[in-house]
């Protein structure tokens, strides 16, 4: 176990920020991941690729157990890992000129594995290699939204009637992006029992878009008169599967009665290398208090005789989704494992 003298004090500093709200939103936090693990490189004494990764590993894995919950943080520093060791590879590459070194980094360049390469070997570039590579990736998230909401118009068409449920920054661009060339209805389902697409439905109507506020009871009913679901999600699971706000799975079981198509927006910093295993398991879902809309506060002698759940998350399976739209395109649950393949090493599934 590697000494807390090697947590960089603004790796500490983000674990206490984002555990006390001070920064909220899974982009917002994505954000700051990279800027504070780039601080790292730049500051950390390291002089191999293998003790850089060490550093990214340590400090990444402190923000994760501070914060579970927030996947996209670990998401975060598996990437970074990854973009050390292309331009570890790229390095080496540059600098060897005879062809049996080649032959060798062809190996390198074209195996699965890593565990036997040494990263020992000192690349002098490396550093600068590596911040100009994690500024291009900050450059990418910053256009990661408005990629996805280029896309609006090929896929909500004129007087269509779309579902969706709560509330989601990114699908609520999206519909607006949508409106300004072609008029339909939104349907939006308040996501008991945070309620938070009233604040959707309310930002929808102010954009002059037909909106019409449900409850989650009335999801089945009014799914026979939808066209297709549009949701945000929190996380997509390496099999295609969604952890996604509470009432979800049942939007999309309604859906997959109807046949009616489920989309699913997907900021590529939201996909996830791990799997579901269970359904038991704790660190995939995360429960808050029974009082935030499930009971009342007054009804005591109830809360001493039950016992409540109030998860926030939902479990969606791969085959309840017909879309995945990401800021590359379109893509169907089936090629997920290509897109985590591209973003992530398998030697970095498990930190």
């Amino acid at each position: 176990m590697a000494s807390n003298d090697r947590i960089h004090e603004k790796v500490s500093d983000l674990a206490r920020r984002i555990t006390y709200g001070d920064i909220k939103g899974t982009y917002e936090i994505v954000v700051a991941t990279i800027s504070v693990l780039k601080e790292v490189i730049i500051n950390s004494e390291w002089n191999t690729a293998k003790v850089l990764m060490e550093t990214i590993v340590l400090n990444g894995k402190h923000i994760m157990e501070a914060v579970p919950f927030e996947s996209s943080i670990g998401h975060m520093v598996r990437r970074i890992l990854q973009i050390i060791r292309e331009e570890y590879y790229s390095e080496l590459k540059s600098e060897s000129e005879e062809t049996d070194i080649q032959e060798s980094l062809h190996k390198i360049l074209t195996s699965e594995t890593d565990k036997n390469i040494d990263f020992n070997q000192v690349v002098p570039a490396l550093k600068s290699a590596l911040i100009e590579h994690i500024n291009e990736f900050e450059t990418e998230l910053e256009t990661c939204a408005e990629n996805i909401t280029q896309q609006a118009s090929e896929h909500i068409h004129s007087n269509e009637i779309v579902m969706t449920i709560g509330k989601s920054r990114s699908v609520e661009k999206f519909f607006k992006k949508a409106a300004e060339t072609r008029a339909f209805e939104v349907i939006v389902v308040e996501g008991a029992p945070f309620l938070d697409g009233h604040e959707m439905a309310v930002n929808l109507a102010k954009a002059q878009i037909k909106t019409t506020l449900i409850s989650d009871a009335a999801i089945f009913a009014m799914m026979s008169r939808v066209n297709k679901v549009i949701i945000g999600t929190h996380t997509v699971m390496a099999n295609g599967g969604l952890r996604a706000i509470t009432g979800s799975h049942t939007v999309a079981q309604a859906a997959k009665h109807y046949s009616v198509p489920v989309m699913v927006l997907l900021p590529l910093y939201k996909l996830s290398p791990l799997y579901l295993c269970s359904y038991e398991q704790h660190a995939f879902n995360k429960h808050v208090s029974p009082l935030q809309g499930v009971i009342s506060g007054n009804n005591i002698a109830l809360m001493e005789k039950s016992q409540f759940f109030n998860p926030v998350f939902d479990y969606v399976p791969p085959e309840l989704v017909t879309l995945f739209i990401s800021n590359t395109g379109g893509n169907a649950p089936s090629y997920i494992y290509r897109l985590i393949s591209e973003h992530y090493h398998p030697d970095d599934y498990e930190l």
